[in-house]
């Protein structure tokens, strides 16, 4: 079973890419073979290292590719949203959430504890959400919505602490009501808003 014919080596790689996040969110990943991402995707091994080196180069691709997208969904659909919103907007969303995106990314932290060729590649993954939280926060601050005296560093470590969090804890295992939820997290972002016109003296580290 090598490369099918008819399909571009683009259609290959995502259809790895596919399998290898429904294997690895079903199976883990200590429990994943390459053999079981080749054989659902349809090819052979070979096919497969040709486009991947390793299992955990693969794990993190398929995170990057299928993990959690939330955010960027959101932002897709309507990248002039005020960050406030959008914070609370996703931060809604987290709480009734169990998805496969979810089981992936949790897989793929448990994996990162035991074996430094995951830790590596995801310590970038992070970094880059991380990053990318950060320059929304800067972005809001610069125009007033957030308050420019909080690190947005720190801005986004919560808000990934929250991200995380809500994969590791499923909704029928400690459920809340989705409108206390809210309110919650409706008071939490609004903690973040310019206290008075004397926070823009602050710094934004």
């Amino acid at each position: 079973m090598g490369r099918i014919a008819g399909v571009t080596a683009a259609e290959t790689r995502e259809r790895l890419l596919r399998a290898a996040a429904d294997v690895f969110a079903r199976r883990g990943y200590e429990g994943t073979r390459v053999a079981d991402i080749a054989a659902a995707a349809g090819v052979s091994n070979g096919a497969l290292y040709a486009h991947f080196g390793s299992k955990a180069g693969l794990l993190i691709a398929a995170l990057r590719t299928h993990g959690p997208r939330l955010l960027d969904d959101m932002l897709a659909a309507d990248p002039d949203r005020p960050v406030a919103d959008l914070l609370i907007a996703v931060g809604r969303r987290l709480q009734p959430r169990r998805d496969a995106g979810g089981h992936l990314i949790v897989e793929a932290m448990v994996a990162a504890r035991r074996d430094e060729d995951v830790a590596r590649p995801m310590r970038g993954y992070v970094g880059d959400r991380a990053d990318r939280l950060a320059g929304l926060v800067r972005a809001a601050q610069g125009g007033g919505e957030l308050d420019p005296a909080l690190s947005p560093a720190a801005i986004a470590h919560f808000c990934l602490l929250l991200a995380l969090g809500s994969a590791l804890v499923p909704p029928d295992e400690h459920a809340v009501d989705e409108e206390e939820w809210a309110a919650l997290l409706t008071r939490l972002v609004a903690a973040l808003a310019p206290t008075s016109p004397d926070s823009t003296k602050g710094s934004t580290r």
